[in-house]
């Protein structure tokens, strides 16, 4: 019975001084279980990039569509989309824009997408699409998506820089 009183006396003093902090606790469990860590974490590129814990964000995605505009004038409508790639560069070196590319003919009229970085909002999106001379005069027309994907989306952009050889 002394030896049991003696254990029972030992255990309950390790449960009540033995532990430390217990979310300090937690958290060196999780630096060590790489299920759910990751050892390669940079706070700093992640803070830079925008990054959530999971190394996401929120980006807004746009589909081109054919517009209402359904002139024939080869001029104005080579000026407008010259003025429509002019104004992806211009986004893109504003660090607004990531991705933009046309899509393949298809049954729904989408002529292409974009990818919208560090925009605060959809109406923002909005005013930012309006800039585009395709968009303005009505060749193109767009919708906006709130998408969420990785946050190192706009690392690619330097690379893709070095790889193109005639410039559109």
């Amino acid at each position: 019975m002394k030896y049991l009183f003696v254990a029972i006396t030992l255990l309950l003093v390790s449960a009540v001084f033995g532990q430390s902090d217990p979310q300090k606790n937690s958290e060196v469990a999780l630096q060590r279980d790489t299920t759910i860590s990751n050892s390669n974490y940079d706070k700093a590129l992640a803070v830079k990039l925008g990054a959530d814990d999971y190394g996401m964000k929120s980006y807004f995605f746009v589909i081109l569509k054919t517009g209402t505009n359904t002139t024939t004038d080869r001029d104005f409508i080579s000026e407008n989309f010259r003025g429509h790639l002019d104004n992806i560069q211009r986004l893109t070196q504003e660090g607004k824009l990531v991705v933009a590319g046309p899509l393949g003919q298809n049954e729904n009229s989408y002529r292409g997408i974009f990818i919208l970085n560090n925009i605060d909002s959809a109406e923002e999106a909005r005013g930012l699409l309006l800039t585009d001379p395709a968009i303005k005069s009505g060749l193109l027309n767009f919708e906006i998506f709130t998408w969420y994907g990785s946050a190192a989306l706009p690392e690619y952009l330097p690379v893709s820089d070095k790889i193109w050889e005639v410039n559109p």
